[in-house]
């Protein structure tokens, strides 16, 4: 999924001490506002996105791998192109790339809503991905470039705080606009906030350049990830389908190989994408293995809990995105606190409370069967898993930022954001296979012992791809269709303990690689080591 709550890192390029050229206070505020409104365009889509994809299953009659897909390509498409935006705006001007990415955007979601097959919905996410390529670097990019370093830290504050809020508020505005009108509606919801940002640019925003980053745009290396990602991805979701195919084989060999030559250019590459030195530092190494692991955790299985409470559970769509709010909450008031603790304890120690924390939140998602109530079984289970990646995320971007040099600060945070989101977009479809065998297995069992009819035998086989979104067939008595509706529910529920099973473990080994790999050294420390 795309993040619940802000990855690591997002705010970490506009502490770079970059060429900032000041402009009027006045400009300054404009550009602070555009730069909200950019980023909550794309933080918003995919929170809004995440409580739509049942009423879309439906609408479309789709598998699970094509509601996969749905955002898969949206999250592949950001991951590989996220790091080569930011240099395409210091390229081509930073307020010009925004423009685009915002025009791009909002082009996307009117074909979003104009979908008349999961296919469409798919290509139209995946464009919708490269305007937000565009939009989340560039925003932080104007930051930057507007405010002198000594006035960034307010406007950090003020982005951080608004982009919190207008994560929360995504999955409940998603879930009214679902159950009261149709999803096409949380799509068509960018538009007005679109075209008020295209004014605000073009009239209050200054343009501004960064020419010694003429040289930086690596256009080939996103060209070769983007393949690598899609390759994979691709292999992954459709065995999930077709098991091991020639096509699947193909396209796996294809990604990994892709990946083989990605890495090899970036190596040689006099101005790559990804510096591979970076990973020289063992504690920026450190940080972004324990940053995959832990967000293939929270991307990967909080992936599958709105069709779990909409599908199973029997939650309505705004119920759905109002069960989200108690980890923005969390997240979002402890972040000051959490900011603190690499200064009072140094950078150890909470990133291996804070995973071990979630690692327990995780496990508690495994807890609730079908029917079960939201505040003693999934809500303590948000809870914890909020209260641990919020110790986590703060010192996590710390670690990375006091990593490296001031001048390469804005690369390793676009790294490590980037790794943030190539693993969601990973566990999405590997935890996907696990939950779908599971869930087959469950499910013939279930079968088995109901001793249902050829006929319904057949009709439910042959939608086993939908998992927990089977329609039972409406000649199936009453009694035997609440039966059948129990045994899918069950079925689902049975891969899903498996998939948070798995998260808890990605959890647990994110702490014990802070362990090994993490010293434990206070930001003070470092700048004096400097």
């Amino acid at each position: 999924m795309s993040h619940i709550g802000t990855p690591p890192c997002d705010k970490g390029v506009v502490l770079s001490d970059a060429l900032a050229k000041p402009c009027a206070a006045a400009s300054r505020r404009w550009t602070l506002l555009a730069a909200v409104l950019g980023s909550s365009l794309a933080f918003m889509d995919g929170t809004v996105v995440n409580v739509t994809l049942p009423a879309i299953q439906h609408q479309f009659n789709a598998s699970v791998s094509d509601v996969q897909w749905i955002m898969e390509a949206y999250t592949l498409v950001l991951a590989a192109l996220l790091l080569v935006g930011g240099a395409l705006g210091d390229h081509y001007g930073r307020r010009r790339l925004f423009v685009i990415g915002i025009a791009l955007f909002a082009t996307a979601s009117i074909g979003c809503a104009m979908s008349s097959s999961a296919l469409q919905l798919i290509a139209t996410r995946a464009i919708q991905g490269i305007g937000a390529a565009m939009l989340i670097p560039g925003s932080l990019a104007l930051v930057s470039s507007a405010y002198p370093l000594a006035e960034r830290g307010a406007a950090i504050g003020t982005w951080s705080a608004f982009s919190g809020i207008t994560t929360a508020v995504g999955p409940v505005a998603g879930g009214f606009l679902v159950e009261h009108y149709s999803w096409k509606w949380a799509f068509l919801l960018n538009l007005p906030i679109s075209i008020l940002l295209l004014l605000i640019c073009l009239t209050k925003v200054p343009e501004s350049f960064d020419k010694k980053d003429r040289d930086s745009v690596d256009l080939l290396g996103a060209l070769l990830v983007t393949l690598a990602l899609a390759g994979i991805v691709f292999s992954l979701i459709d065995s999930q389908n077709e098991g091991v195919s020639t096509v699947v084989l193909i396209a796996g060999v294809g990604g990994v190989i892709a990946f083989i030559l990605f890495f090899w250019m970036e190596m040689h590459k006099k101005n790559p994408m990804l510096p591979l030195g970076l990973f020289r530092e063992r504690n920026f190494a450190g940080a972004n293995l324990l940053t995959f692991l832990l967000y293939a955790a929270m991307g990967g299985s909080l992936f599958f809990l709105p069709l779990n409470l909409i599908q199973v559970q029997g939650y309505g769509a705004t119920a759905a995105g109002a069960a989200f709010m108690p980890l923005v909450v969390i997240m979002f008031a402890l972040s000051r606190w959490a900011g603190r603790l690499v200064d009072l304890f140094g950078s150890k120690l909470p990133l291996i409370v804070g995973p071990l924390v979630a690692s327990v939140g995780f496990g508690m998602f495994a807890w609730p069967s079908i029917n079960s109530d939201y505040w003693s079984t999934f809500f303590p289970a948000i809870c914890v898993m909020g209260l641990g990646m919020s110790v986590t995320v703060a010192p996590l971007t710390t670690t990375v930022m006091n990593a490296v040099d001031t001048d390469r600060a804005g690369t390793a945070s676009g790294v490590n954001n980037a790794v943030s989101r190539v693993a969601g977009l990973l566990a999405i479809a590997v935890f996907g296979i696990v939950l779908t065998r599971q869930f087959d297995s469950a499910l013939h069992s279930e079968l088995v012992r109901l001793q249902v009819s050829p006929a319904t035998l057949s009709s439910i086989l042959a939608q086993r791809q939908k998992l927990a979104g089977i329609v039972v067939p409406v000649d199936v008595p009453h009694a035997d269709a609440l039966a059948l509706r129990h045994a899918i529910g069950m079925s689902f529920v049975s891969g899903f303990r498996w998939v948070m099973a798995i998260s808890s473990a990605c959890a647990l080994l994110a702490a014990i690689s802070a362990c090994f790999f993490i010293d434990g050294k206070g930001a003070a420390a470092i700048t004096k080591q400097r």
